[in-house]
């Protein structure tokens, strides 16, 4: 089975940039072809302006890795983990750093690996990529297996790193990690890029699905006139769901015409904005 088939990318010194997909559709793959992990049959790789596959250790010098699935050694402490990541870039890290990233995370460096959470081993992670301020990151679903608030501390690392200067390339398959953090990105399904976007142009074509209820039976089937809406049910208890492509301002206009009591809105996974998009596309 072809892995990628359609990876046509660029991306700028000095921006972040999401690679967004469901799993399964490609991201991995393609960063371990920067890496030089897994050569492709064909086209051409440039990281930094170099060739992973003629330079894999002057490019792995230069940028901050973060796999997917992470190994550590169960025997080594936190500490003696992120120190052996150390020796083997020749002790870039400054140690007060690395203290410093570990702290904003929450990482207890104390711990053996073999009595850390998978969250917290993802903690580990995260900071051997960051710990020497490389100038390229290349991060692939970094806020994997971490609660809501360390994730953001972790796409707020990643903004600093931006900051200081580092390139970020990072995959997920959640539209709303990189809804702050990446200016651009690109979509991969079934292996091929389908679309590259500026974010903020992403987000407001995302599909919102939207349950309203109403104070009293009303015939909401003009709902479905509007232009951008489809009604998808109405149920018994006196309220709709309705599906919005694009903005909202029509929908909210037309709906101060109804007795509303309640409007609840949520944004479909990626894996359905990717089906609602991209079928008819496929199917041409």
């Amino acid at each position: 089975m072809q892995a990628l088939r359609g990876v046509n990318l660029e991306v700028r010194r000095g921006e972040v940039f999401g690679f967004l997909g469901p799993n399964g559709s490609g991201k991995t793959t393609t960063i371990r072809c920067l890496l030089d992990l897994i050569r492709p049959d064909g086209g051409v790789v440039r990281v930094l302006g170099l060739d992973p596959q003629a330079e894999p250790l002057a490019v792995r010098a230069r940028l901050g890795y973060l796999p997917g699935e992470l190994r550590l050694d169960d025997n080594l402490t936190a500490a003696g983990a992120l120190r052996f990541f150390n020796r083997l870039r020749r002790g870039r890290a400054d140690w007060a750093f690395v203290r410093q990233l570990s702290e904003r995370l929450g990482l207890d460096l104390d711990t053996p690996i073999k009595n850390l959470s998978k969250g917290n081993k993802q903690k580990v992670g995260v900071v051997q990529a960051l710990m020497h301020r490389p100038e390229l990151l290349l991060l692939d679903e970094p806020t994997s297996g971490l609660d809501p608030l360390v994730q953001q501390e972790v796409l707020r690392l990643v903004a600093d790193a931006r900051a200081g200067g580092a390139t970020v390339f990072f995959s997920s398959h959640a539209l709303s990690e990189v809804q702050g953090t990446a200016a651009r990105v690109a979509i991969i399904r079934q292996g091929a890029v389908v679309e590259e976007a500026e974010t903020a142009a992403l987000i407001n074509r995302a599909l919102r699905r939207i349950r309203i209820r109403f104070r009293q039976p009303v015939e909401a089937g003009s709902l479905a006139s509007i232009p951008g809406v489809r009604l998808l049910e109405q149920d018994e208890r006196l309220g709709v769901v309705v599906e919005v492509e694009g903005e909202m301002d029509a929908l909210i206009k037309a709906l101060a015409a109804f007795p509303v009591s309640d409007f609840e809105t949520e944004r479909p996974s990626l894996e359905e904005i990717f089906l609602a998009y991209y079928a008819d596309r496929e199917a041409k």
